[in-house]
């Protein structure tokens, strides 16, 4: 699963495109170089949060004495993570949860900005202890990381304003379609995929995905009207289209492939049964609920508690 779009920077390139850029993404790992919109003013749970101490003494020695957690993050997915208006301070839901999470465990979270085609494989190489950037639970990534599921999502497909090729999220009508999505997301590397070799076995025409750096520059490519249309999360993918002033918009249809949401860990980390036990007390205690009406996503992403 994976990315947004900072609301002044769409308005900014939109403007580009208009000019022909068609890619408005930056680089993994730097600042942003646009201001992006205030976090809500209410509804901000870490500071209330109170140690969990059952859930503290699941954590491995190192983190312990370190009392640091180094969490990854691509800070282009909206309301996941972002930048706030001074381009450095990392906002979202993401950022809020995991400050919780650290919270339950007596932690200090240290926010990376990171490609999120990257943070699986520094995961891999040991340069941060978590990733949470939204990513979709899956059979192959769960080959490679552990996770600890928070929420619920499927896929959702934006198209230009009036949808002037009546698309929507049926994977037959993609067919023959070019198809924007972010490089290492779910919709990337493995629904666009497989909808293609459908599409293909009907005996229509392979689905062309277009992949780009960020979801920000995978949106301007529906906007330029490079692709046909845009396949990201549906929740974000809503709120970005909401944020676009009618430049593009939503797609009928129902979420494409439901699927959890997860914070990555490698494979077999020692602080995988610390960080289950505090999210369960997160699930329980109801603030992933309240994370999720001040972020303005639906309820209907929440985990049931105990699940």
């Amino acid at each position: 699963m994976r990315h947004s779009i900072r609301l002044p920077l769409l308005a900014a390139v939109l403007a580009l495109a208009v000019a022909g850029c068609t890619n408005a993404s930056a680089e993994a790992g730097s600042e942003s170089t646009a201001s992006g919109p205030s976090a809500p003013a209410s509804g901000g749970p870490a500071a209330k949060t109170e140690v969990d101490a059952a859930a503290a003494a699941l954590l491995p020695a190192d983190i312990k004495a370190k009392g640091v957690l180094a969490v990854a993050s691509d800070a282009s997915y909206r309301p996941f993570e972002y930048f706030d208006t001074d381009n450095k301070t990392m906002i979202g839901f993401d950022i809020d949860m995991t400050d919780a999470l650290g919270a339950k465990l007596g932690l200090k979270v240290d926010h990376v900005n990171a490609g999120f085609d990257g943070i699986l494989p520094g995961l891999a190489a040991h340069k941060f202890d978590v990733g949470a950037s939204a990513f979709s639970v899956t059979p192959e990534r769960s080959k490679a990381v552990d996770f600890v599921p928070y929420l619920n999502a499927g896929s959702g497909l934006a198209v230009k304003a009036g949808n002037p090729l009546g698309l929507k999220m049926d994977p037959m009508a993609l067919c023959g379609r070019t198809v924007a999505a972010q490089k290492g997301s779910i919709q990337g590397i493995a629904q666009l995929p497989a909808i293609s070799k459908a599409c293909t076995g009907a005996g229509k025409a392979p689905v062309k995905a277009d992949l780009f750096p960020s979801q920000d520059g995978a949106n301007l490519a529906v906007v330029s009207g490079r692709a046909d249309a845009v396949m990201a999360d549906s929740a974000p993918l809503a709120l970005q289209a909401k944020a676009s002033h009618g430049q593009f918009e939503l797609a009928p249809g129902t979420d494409y492939e439901p699927v959890p949401l997860g914070i990555a860990l490698p494979k077999g980390s020692p602080l995988k049964p610390a960080l289950d036990a505090a999210m369960k007390t997160l699930i329980s205690d109801g603030t992933m609920e309240s994370l999720v009406k001040k972020w303005d996503m639906p309820t209907g992403l929440l985990l049931k508690s105990g699940s």
